[in-house]
């Protein structure tokens, strides 16, 4: 359902619509992503980090993992190898094992590994083979891995399948000298191994290197992050290993969805929230407060648009490398919630053109959209999407359709709010996987009234001191 173009879900409606909109379609689609909302916002928590660390034999691959793990002494970490899941050999293979190639993708039961990663992501425990490499067999008793939070997969064929590469979070590609690989092998193989050098040499050149030129150097353009000289590069590892508790502490929608970003906390930030939801907060503390939210929401949604080096001349005759803002931009606000967000905006962009969207709210969440004026070239800018709080999505799938109709590519569209309901954040990103967004804080969820909890209340009335019996709408001009 989530595939199918905006374009084909308006034509496929045929019921009343408004400016040229078609809006039952979208109402279906909305309601079809909504239905699976519970269950997965309810096992979000089960969902470990995952690391995928490839690279050819003998390339450090164990001990970056070693260092990871080590570094990440505070968290439940476990390590598993693709080397535990090779095929048992039969009679015949056994015979002729000196002509079995163990670095070819047949060698490894894939589907078993899938089985086990599937289970340890859903938070059960699994038992993984002790595959012996002198009875070329899987060993019992199996060993028993638990739930944890960062999972290491490590093995010379980990993103050769797309269906392994797919449960990662993260994908690093351990990159080391073919010199130094062959002769780490040989040390190896002849140390732990008991072979002689002319059988490495032999296998090396009949099997290792050809396989990984054909399956394994393929896959390093799937990697993240690529690391040179493996575990000898410890300011790679500090680096990996602070993005990685930067994950760790962010909340799980984060790794589900790659597009959604929630602004790091500070105790001021928390701070500012605690006042902004007190009911007992006065209307000029709540507008105080709300506004510098709002410039940090704004700020951090910049950080995300596409910029160009710029090099200029300094007051003291130094050259200076820096950036260049991007010009082609606008923001739109959703009536009258998201007007709230316009001077922050304004402030951050001299200049800046701002459209306007009005979507009404006709009982048990339904939704009209009833106005729109947006920039004439709105298809060629970046589009900043203001409404400080996302609660079902409704309204935000809305007014993301339009800007999709008027040609603003998906890409190019930023969603910004304050607060998300974990419902919404799943309605938007499952039909728009392409746009950003950028929220200060993710709540609970919805009450039976379909309402953000614990929330902040009706945020326009709150920003602008007006009640809903006395609201009336005037919309305003593109400006």
């Amino acid at each position: 359902m989530a595939s199918k173009s905006v374009m084909d879900l308006m034509e496929a409606s045929s019921g009343v619509h408004f400016s040229g909109f078609h809006m039952d379609a979208l109402k279906q689609r909305i309601k079809d992503i909504e239905a699976p909302t519970t269950s997965a916002t309810e096992n979000m928590h089960k969902q470990p980090f995952v690391i995928g660390v490839a690279g050819g034999a003998a390339s450090g691959k164990t001990t970056v993992c070693d260092m990871i793990i080590q570094q990440l002494h505070d968290q439940r970490v476990v390590l598993v190898n693709q080397d535990s899941f090779y095929h048992d050999l039969n009679e015949e293979e056994l015979r002729r094992v000196h002509e079995y190639n163990f670095d070819h993708p047949d060698a490894f039961d894939t589907e078993q590994l899938l089985c086990v990663m599937e289970k340890l992501k859903h938070g059960q425990a699994v038992d993984i083979p002790n595959y012996d490499f002198k009875s070329y067999k899987n060993m019992f008793p199996a060993r028993r891995i638990n739930p944890s939070d960062v999972i290491l997969l490590e093995g010379i064929l980990i993103f050769h399948d797309p269906r392994v590469r797919e449960s990662m979070n993260m994908k690093i590609f351990v990159d080391t000298d073919a010199d130094v690989r062959l002769a780490r092998r040989i040390r190896r193989d002849t140390s732990e191994k008991g072979r002689d050098i002319g059988a490495v040499l032999d296998q090396y050149s009949k099997f290792v290197k050809p396989a990984f030129d054909d399956f394994i150097l393929p896959t390093k353009k799937y990697a993240d992050i690529i690391i040179p000289r493996g575990g000898d590069n410890h300011v790679a590892i500090d680096l990996i290993v602070q993005h990685i508790r930067t994950k760790l502490g962010q909340h799980d929608l984060c790794k589900i969805y790659p597009n959604l970003y929630v602004i790091q906390s500070t105790f001021q930030i928390r701070g500012m929230h605690t006042l902004i939801r007190d009911s007992q907060t006065t209307k000029h503390d709540f507008v105080f407060y709300a506004d510098r939210l709002i410039r940090l929401v704004v700020e951090h949604g910049l950080g995300h648009l596409p910029f160009t080096e710029k090099q200029v001349m300094t007051p003291t005759g130094s050259v200076y490398t820096g950036v260049d803002f991007c010009k082609r931009l606008c923001g739109v606000s959703v009536i009258r919630s998201g007007e709230s967000m316009e001077n922050a905006l304004r402030a951050c962009c001299k200049g800046i053109k701002i459209g306007k969207i009005l979507i009404h709210r006709e009982g048990d969440n339904g939704q009209h959209l009833i106005y729109e004026k947006l920039p004439t070239d709105i298809s060629e800018r970046h589009v900043l999407l203001l409404d400080p709080i996302l609660g079902t999505g409704n309204s935000a799938v809305q007014a993301i359709s339009l800007l999709l109709k008027k040609g603003v590519p998906e890409s190019n569209i930023i969603f910004l709010n304050l607060i998300s309901a974990p419902q919404g954040v799943h309605v938007v990103c499952k039909c728009f996987p392409r746009i950003k967004i950028v929220t200060s804080e993710i709540e609970i969820g919805l009450n039976k009234d379909f309402r953000v909890i614990p929330g902040m209340g009706e945020f326009g009335d709150r920003y602008f001191g007006t009640d809903d019996d006395d609201q009336q709408v005037v919309a305003a001009p593109c400006q």
